[in-house]
């Protein structure tokens, strides 16, 4: 597992790799008309569309006018992935807001869009740390490494809670993963505040996140809690020693799951 500084970072136009050793990410903005063009390289790739409408001609297929959601908060998404040694040019129909979200790879699966049909709506949690998960590239996904999920978090509630961890191999309870949470908050003003520590406190970091910001998750527990008045969405990007979302909560709070009784009435955030 890769041991970095963690903090919010802007990634914007750029893709960086962190030193991870299988995840690299990159966001770009499109006006309507202008176009990207890339390499999906040694990796498998999935283009998250966070708004807009866009076309994508490729080395192993093309896909027109897929799109639709203005944000994040106004839909499901659709998702492309690619798999390596792919070139590939994003044409934008209307201005888009795109994630490219890479994992090193060594095994090639089909090309294939993520509709909105396809998408897997999880409510997950309870009481004040209810959260809706949205499933792109879920562990049954042909991949070969990278899962891709969103979440959104209703004003004032926890996510990821209880803390939970995957940074060691040992399936089926638990699998070694890096993760990526990249925010989008539904006011510009608004914010989240992550955690990210280990059990014995050599990582203890406690990050302020607003909307384009990106928390690297190399290892330890990663609670999340959206400021109050502001729903909150990040997308997680996963990658690692199984293909598998196996984790183990802290012990120290596992106790809460017990306490919840029924879910908020909020969430479903976003409808199919």
């Amino acid at each position: 597992m890769s041991r970095l500084l963690i903090g919010a970072k802007v990634i914007e136009n750029r893709i960086d790799d962190f030193g991870f050793e299988y995840l690299s990410f990159a966001s770009r903005k499109l006006v309507a008309g202008e176009e990207y063009s890339g390499e999906t390289g040694d990796n498998e790739l999935a283009i998250v569309l966070l708004g807009g409408v866009c076309s994508v001609r490729s080395s192993s297929g093309t896909w027109r006018g897929f799109g639709g959601r203005a944000t994040v908060f106004d839909g499901l998404p659709y998702t492309l992935y690619l798999p390596l040694n792919t070139s590939f040019a994003v044409s934008a129909d209307t201005d888009c807001d795109l994630a490219f979200c890479y994992s090193r790879a060594e095994r090639a699966f089909p090309a294939h869009l993520v509709t909105p049909v396809e998408v897997g709506i999880e409510i997950r949690g309870g009481g004040n740390a209810t959260r809706q998960i949205n499933s792109m590239l879920p562990p049954d996904f042909p991949a070969h490494r990278l899962i891709v999920v969103e979440v959104f978090t209703p004003a004032g509630s926890w996510s990821s809670f209880p803390p939970h961890k995957h940074d060691v191999h040992n399936p089926p309870d638990e699998v070694d993963l890096e993760e990526i949470y990249y925010y989008r908050v539904d006011r510009p003003e608004g914010f989240a505040v992550q955690k990210v520590y280990t059990a014995d406190r050599r990582i203890d970091e406690t990050i302020t996140v607003r909307s384009g910001e990106l928390v690297l998750v190399p290892e330890g527990y990663h609670p999340v809690v959206a400021a109050h008045g502001y729903n909150v969405y990040y997308l997680n990007a996963l990658a690692g020693s199984a293909r598998s979302l196996a984790a183990s909560d802290d012990p120290d709070y596992a106790w809460v799951r017990s306490t919840w009784s029924e879910k908020d009435p909020r969430v479903p955030l976003v409808k199919r």
